[in-house]
């Protein structure tokens, strides 16, 4: 039965900003957010400074709106009017930025009387992979006055929060990004075949990857691994084989870097895929080149299928992979170390197959969807009742989460609890 138009329109409403609403792990949060909070508790807005692609389309309720504001190139300060017109007329109880495109709303946000102002750190931003950006960190401090809460996806941007950006602990809610154990899980009795793949899962062994091929994600290394393990271990040859699904500018390097080794016909590069759990389910291991990241989703949806992960150490991808339980961790772009980890894995099955069942444990321990609604429900909640827009949540509410799941820091902190690799 649906709600009648006042009790609905005394929901708070949240803006969620973002730079472009597009496919990715920051958006796919979003929708997760969005399709999973309860409907009786919040409505939703989502403001993209550039464009809404079809994207949007994941979005399963229908009362949420998608604008666009088309941004060109420069600085959001043009946007002032415009935004604070915006935020006039939708009156949001909660504006919701992700990442440093998005933070240059939050003054906009404050000028226009939003109760709740919340800034996300989701990853590491291009061209400052170590955090080390004296600029980036200089104009993080400056809109640091108008957000009321962070919210930071791994251990490492928490840190950087307050050593670099000197947030102070309290203002700073650290939550996982949880991922849907359903969509996500192990194969039956073996591994499935890949839909349009080449290769048998029966007779080869496939390591594969799944991402946007762009600099951050430097999938020419793996395709350098890839080359040098089959060297390293030449009887690999018979059963390795390397799939990466995504599409970008290094589709074509890491083709050439395959067919300049004599290796093109052992690896499958079919471009974007829209079908990824089936995907996982037809690979027998996972790896991650990235130079950079926050919590990645392609882990986390790796180990929710069973697979063991081969990972770059950078991120918040330790946070993630158990060294020697669910993975193994390499330096980034180290060709080498990589190459020995295709090999390592490839070379004892079943031990990687140990590992993936570890992982989806983890998963299901700590990385559940549930967890991470619980966790925002909790940010929003303790921020509305801070500004004296909803009562604040009961003693109920407050213990309906695991322990790993983190309240925002205000009136009462409840730090969160975790495992300290």
């Amino acid at each position: 039965m649906s709600q009648p138009h006042e009790e609905r329109e005394r929901r708070p409403l949240i803006a969620h900003v973002v730079y472009r609403f597009d496919t990715g792990g920051l958006e796919n949060g979003v929708v997760n957010l969005i399709n999973h909070l309860p409907e009786g508790a919040y409505r939703h807005v989502v403001v993209a400074l550039t464009e809404v692609t079809d994207f949007a389309r994941r979005i399963r309720r229908p009362d949420v709106r998608c604008i666009a504001l088309h941004k060109r190139p420069g600085q959001t300060w043009w946007l002032y009017p415009q935004l604070l017109k915006l935020f006039r007329t939708l009156r949001p109880a909660i504006v919701h930025t992700r990442n440093l495109a998005a933070l240059e709303v939050q003054p906009a946000a404050w000028l226009a009387g939003v109760p709740v102002r919340i800034h996300g750190e989701h990853g590491r931003d291009v061209g400052d992979y170590d955090g080390s950006n004296r600029t980036y960190q200089r104009v993080r401090r400056l809109y640091r006055p108008f957000v009321q809460h962070y919210v930071a996806l791994s251990r490492d941007l928490q840190q950087y929060l307050v050593d670099k950006v000197r947030v102070p602990p309290a203002r700073i809610s650290q939550i996982y990004n949880g991922v849907d154990t359903q969509r996500f899980h192990p194969p039956g009795a073996a591994t499935e075949p890949i839909d349009g793949c080449p290769f048998d899962p029966a007779r080869h062994w496939l390591v594969g990857t799944v991402g946007r091929m762009q600099t951050v994600k430097d999938q020419p290394t793996l395709a350098r691994a890839f080359v040098r393990a089959l060297r390293l271990k030449p009887a690999l040859r018979e059963r390795l084989r390397l799939v990466m699904v995504g599409d970008g500018p290094l589709k074509a390097p890491c083709e050439a870097i395959l067919a300049d080794a004599g290796v093109r016909e052992l690896a499958w590069l079919p471009g974007e895929r829209t079908d990824v759990p089936a995907v996982m389910r037809g690979l027998h291991a996972f790896a991650l080149p990235s130079l950079a990241e926050g919590i990645s989703n392609t882990i986390l949806e790796a180990m929710a299928s069973g697979l063991p992960v081969l990972a770059t150490n950078v991120g918040g991808n330790a946070d993630l992979v158990d060294e020697g339980a669910t993975g193994w961790l390499v330096p980034a772009a180290d060709v080498e170390a990589m190459a020995q980890g295709l090999a390592r894995l490839a070379q004892d099955p079943a031990h990687a197959a140990a590992m993936g069942r570890a992982g989806r444990a983890a998963v299901e321990a700590r990385f559940s969807l549930q967890a991470m609604f619980e966790a925002y429900q909790r940010v929003y909640a303790d921020g509305l009742a801070a500004a004296g827009v909803l009562p604040p949540p009961s003693k109920a509410d407050a213990t309906m989460a695991p322990l790993r799941t983190p309240s925002v820091a205000g009136s009462g902190v409840h730090r969160e609890e975790r495992d300290e690799r």
